[in-house]
């Protein structure tokens, strides 16, 4: 991430019950099941391939735009990783028609704010500005889409080169259990896997990348045709629709972009590994492969996860922090993505306690999760959580995780940028035992990978 989000208005779910103004029509003879939860849009596509998703809601004065261009780390190559994450920074320094450093400068002064974010399978750009700024973001948008390589001389690459640089330095190699996330990559995929190597690259890429190299990325990945732009909040539909065209129907189309071909990744065995650092405490990584985001049984380890660790009443944390108190933290997650997810549970040991006593207690958990069921009590809470959370993201029209974001999200991995009702959907409709047969069937313990962090000897 590129700065600290600033956080945006938050706004009412007023608009959630409103007739969607454009929908998938369904199968012919089907009758459409209802649905509860609506988010309306409209969708268009420009002549150069840029998809556009809009979504008005008139709760405050504010406008996302929300630009995601799909490729990532996972779309690099061995030899040339980190590219995708360069293009977070080089996309702020300026193209031909504004100078280096107005893009924030610009923005600021009209109220507005922007990050970028990159992941292993996409890359995202978020404008949040007052409604009366949407001319504004839409041109400095077109324009680094458009024009980037007017002005990507090699100095500048190199400026953002080594802000990358220490950027690494501070995330992986001089933070405490920093190393240890490029440990488990390597554990859990082989060299040529998109997943192996680390978003922001290794020192010896960055070092040797050119700006020619640098710029046949941009020309492949960063074309309008791979791309969908999401505009949400207080807009004029018309009015939003004749400014895209205005401001990108002349950028034009990129090449066809090559199909990612990931090879199969399966855990034959346990994967033992330990590792020193300069840390006070030694902490346990436990990982399994799991099935990829929205895919059967994605949602299942979400609640999984959430059983174990999501807050104090939940099991592990209960057990390993509270009653026996031989834990500092624990944490579970399903780390859900395009090409397949990981599902993590991660503790730190207190001082005097041991991780081999951890990890018993972490599998003691998952075999009672694995034989059974989470009671009724248990598994209300839990999804209630996870609704609850659910619907205060959709509080919000920008920032990373509003409906903007969302819409994108739904849109690149459905096809239907409306996807609300199904999504939670695949939370409501799961049962105790739904959780158990996928803890059973994904988190195997002859079949996952362990490793642990210790300090460094002095």
């Amino acid at each position: 991430m590129r700065r600290t989000i600033v956080p945006a208005t938050l706004l009412t779910l007023l608009t959630l019950c409103a007739a969607p103004t454009q929908a998938q029509a369904p199968p012919s003879g089907a009758v459409p099941a209802p649905r509860s939860l609506r988010v309306p849009y409209t969708e268009f596509t420009l002549g150069n391939g840029l998809h556009v998703i809009l979504h008005r809601d008139t709760s405050v004065p504010v406008v996302a735009i929300n630009m995601w261009y799909h490729v990532g780390s996972g779309s690099e190559k061995l030899g040339r990783t980190g590219f995708a994450h360069l293009f977070e920074h080089l996309m702020f320094e300026g193209s031909k028609n504004v100078p280096e450093g107005a893009f924030d400068t610009w923005l600021e002064a009209a109220g507005g704010n922007n990050n970028g974010s990159t992941s292993n399978d996409r890359t995202n750009y978020v404008i949040d500005v007052p409604s009366n700024a949407l001319e504004l973001a839409l041109f400095l948008e077109s324009d680094r889409m458009g024009y980037l390589l007017d002005t990507m001389t090699p100095a500048r690459v190199d400026g953002q080169r080594d802000v990358v640089k220490n950027e690494r330095r501070q995330s992986y190699e001089n933070q405490p259990y920093g190393r240890a996330s490029l440990e488990l990559a390597d554990l859990l995929y082989p060299k040529n896997h998109p997943y192996n190597w680390p978003t922001i690259g290794s020192m010896e890429d960055l070092t040797a990348a050119s700006r020619d190299d640098v710029a046949e990325f941009f020309k492949t990945y960063y074309a309008p045709n791979n791309a969908s732009l999401v505009i949400a909040g207080d807009i004029d539909l018309a009015e939003a629709r004749r400014l895209v065209e205005k401001w990108f129907s002349e950028i034009p189309r990129g090449p066809a972009v090559p199909p990612i071909a990931p090879p199969a990744v399966v855990l034959e065995t346990v994967k033992k590994k330990t590792m020193t650092d300069r840390v006070q405490l030694p902490r346990l990584y436990m990982a399994w492969h799991t099935p990829a985001v929205y895919q059967p049984g994605d949602a299942a380890m979400d609640v999984a996860a959430s059983l174990l660790t999501g807050g104090k009443n939940a099991r592990l944390y209960r057990r390993l922090v509270y009653d026996l108190q031989i834990a500092q933290d624990v944490s579970a997650f399903q780390q859900s993505q395009g090409l397949g997810s990981t599902f993590m549970i991660v503790a730190t040991a207190r001082p005097g306690h041991t991780l081999e006593k951890i990890q018993a207690v972490i599998d003691e958990e998952l075999d009672k999760l694995r034989s059974a069921p989470a009671d009724d009590r248990e598994m209300a809470r839990t999804l209630n959580q996870i609704e609850a959370n659910f619907f205060r993201q959709m509080e919000r029209v920008g920032g990373f995780s509003g409906k903007a974001d969302q819409l994108n999200a739904y849109y690149t991995r459905t096809g239907m940028p409306d996807w609300f009702e199904e999504d939670l959907g695949r939370y409501r409709t799961l049962s105790a035992t739904d959780i158990t047969s996928a803890v059973a069937r994904y988190l195997p313990k002859d079949k996952r990978v362990e490793l642990s962090v210790v300090p460094e000897t002095k």
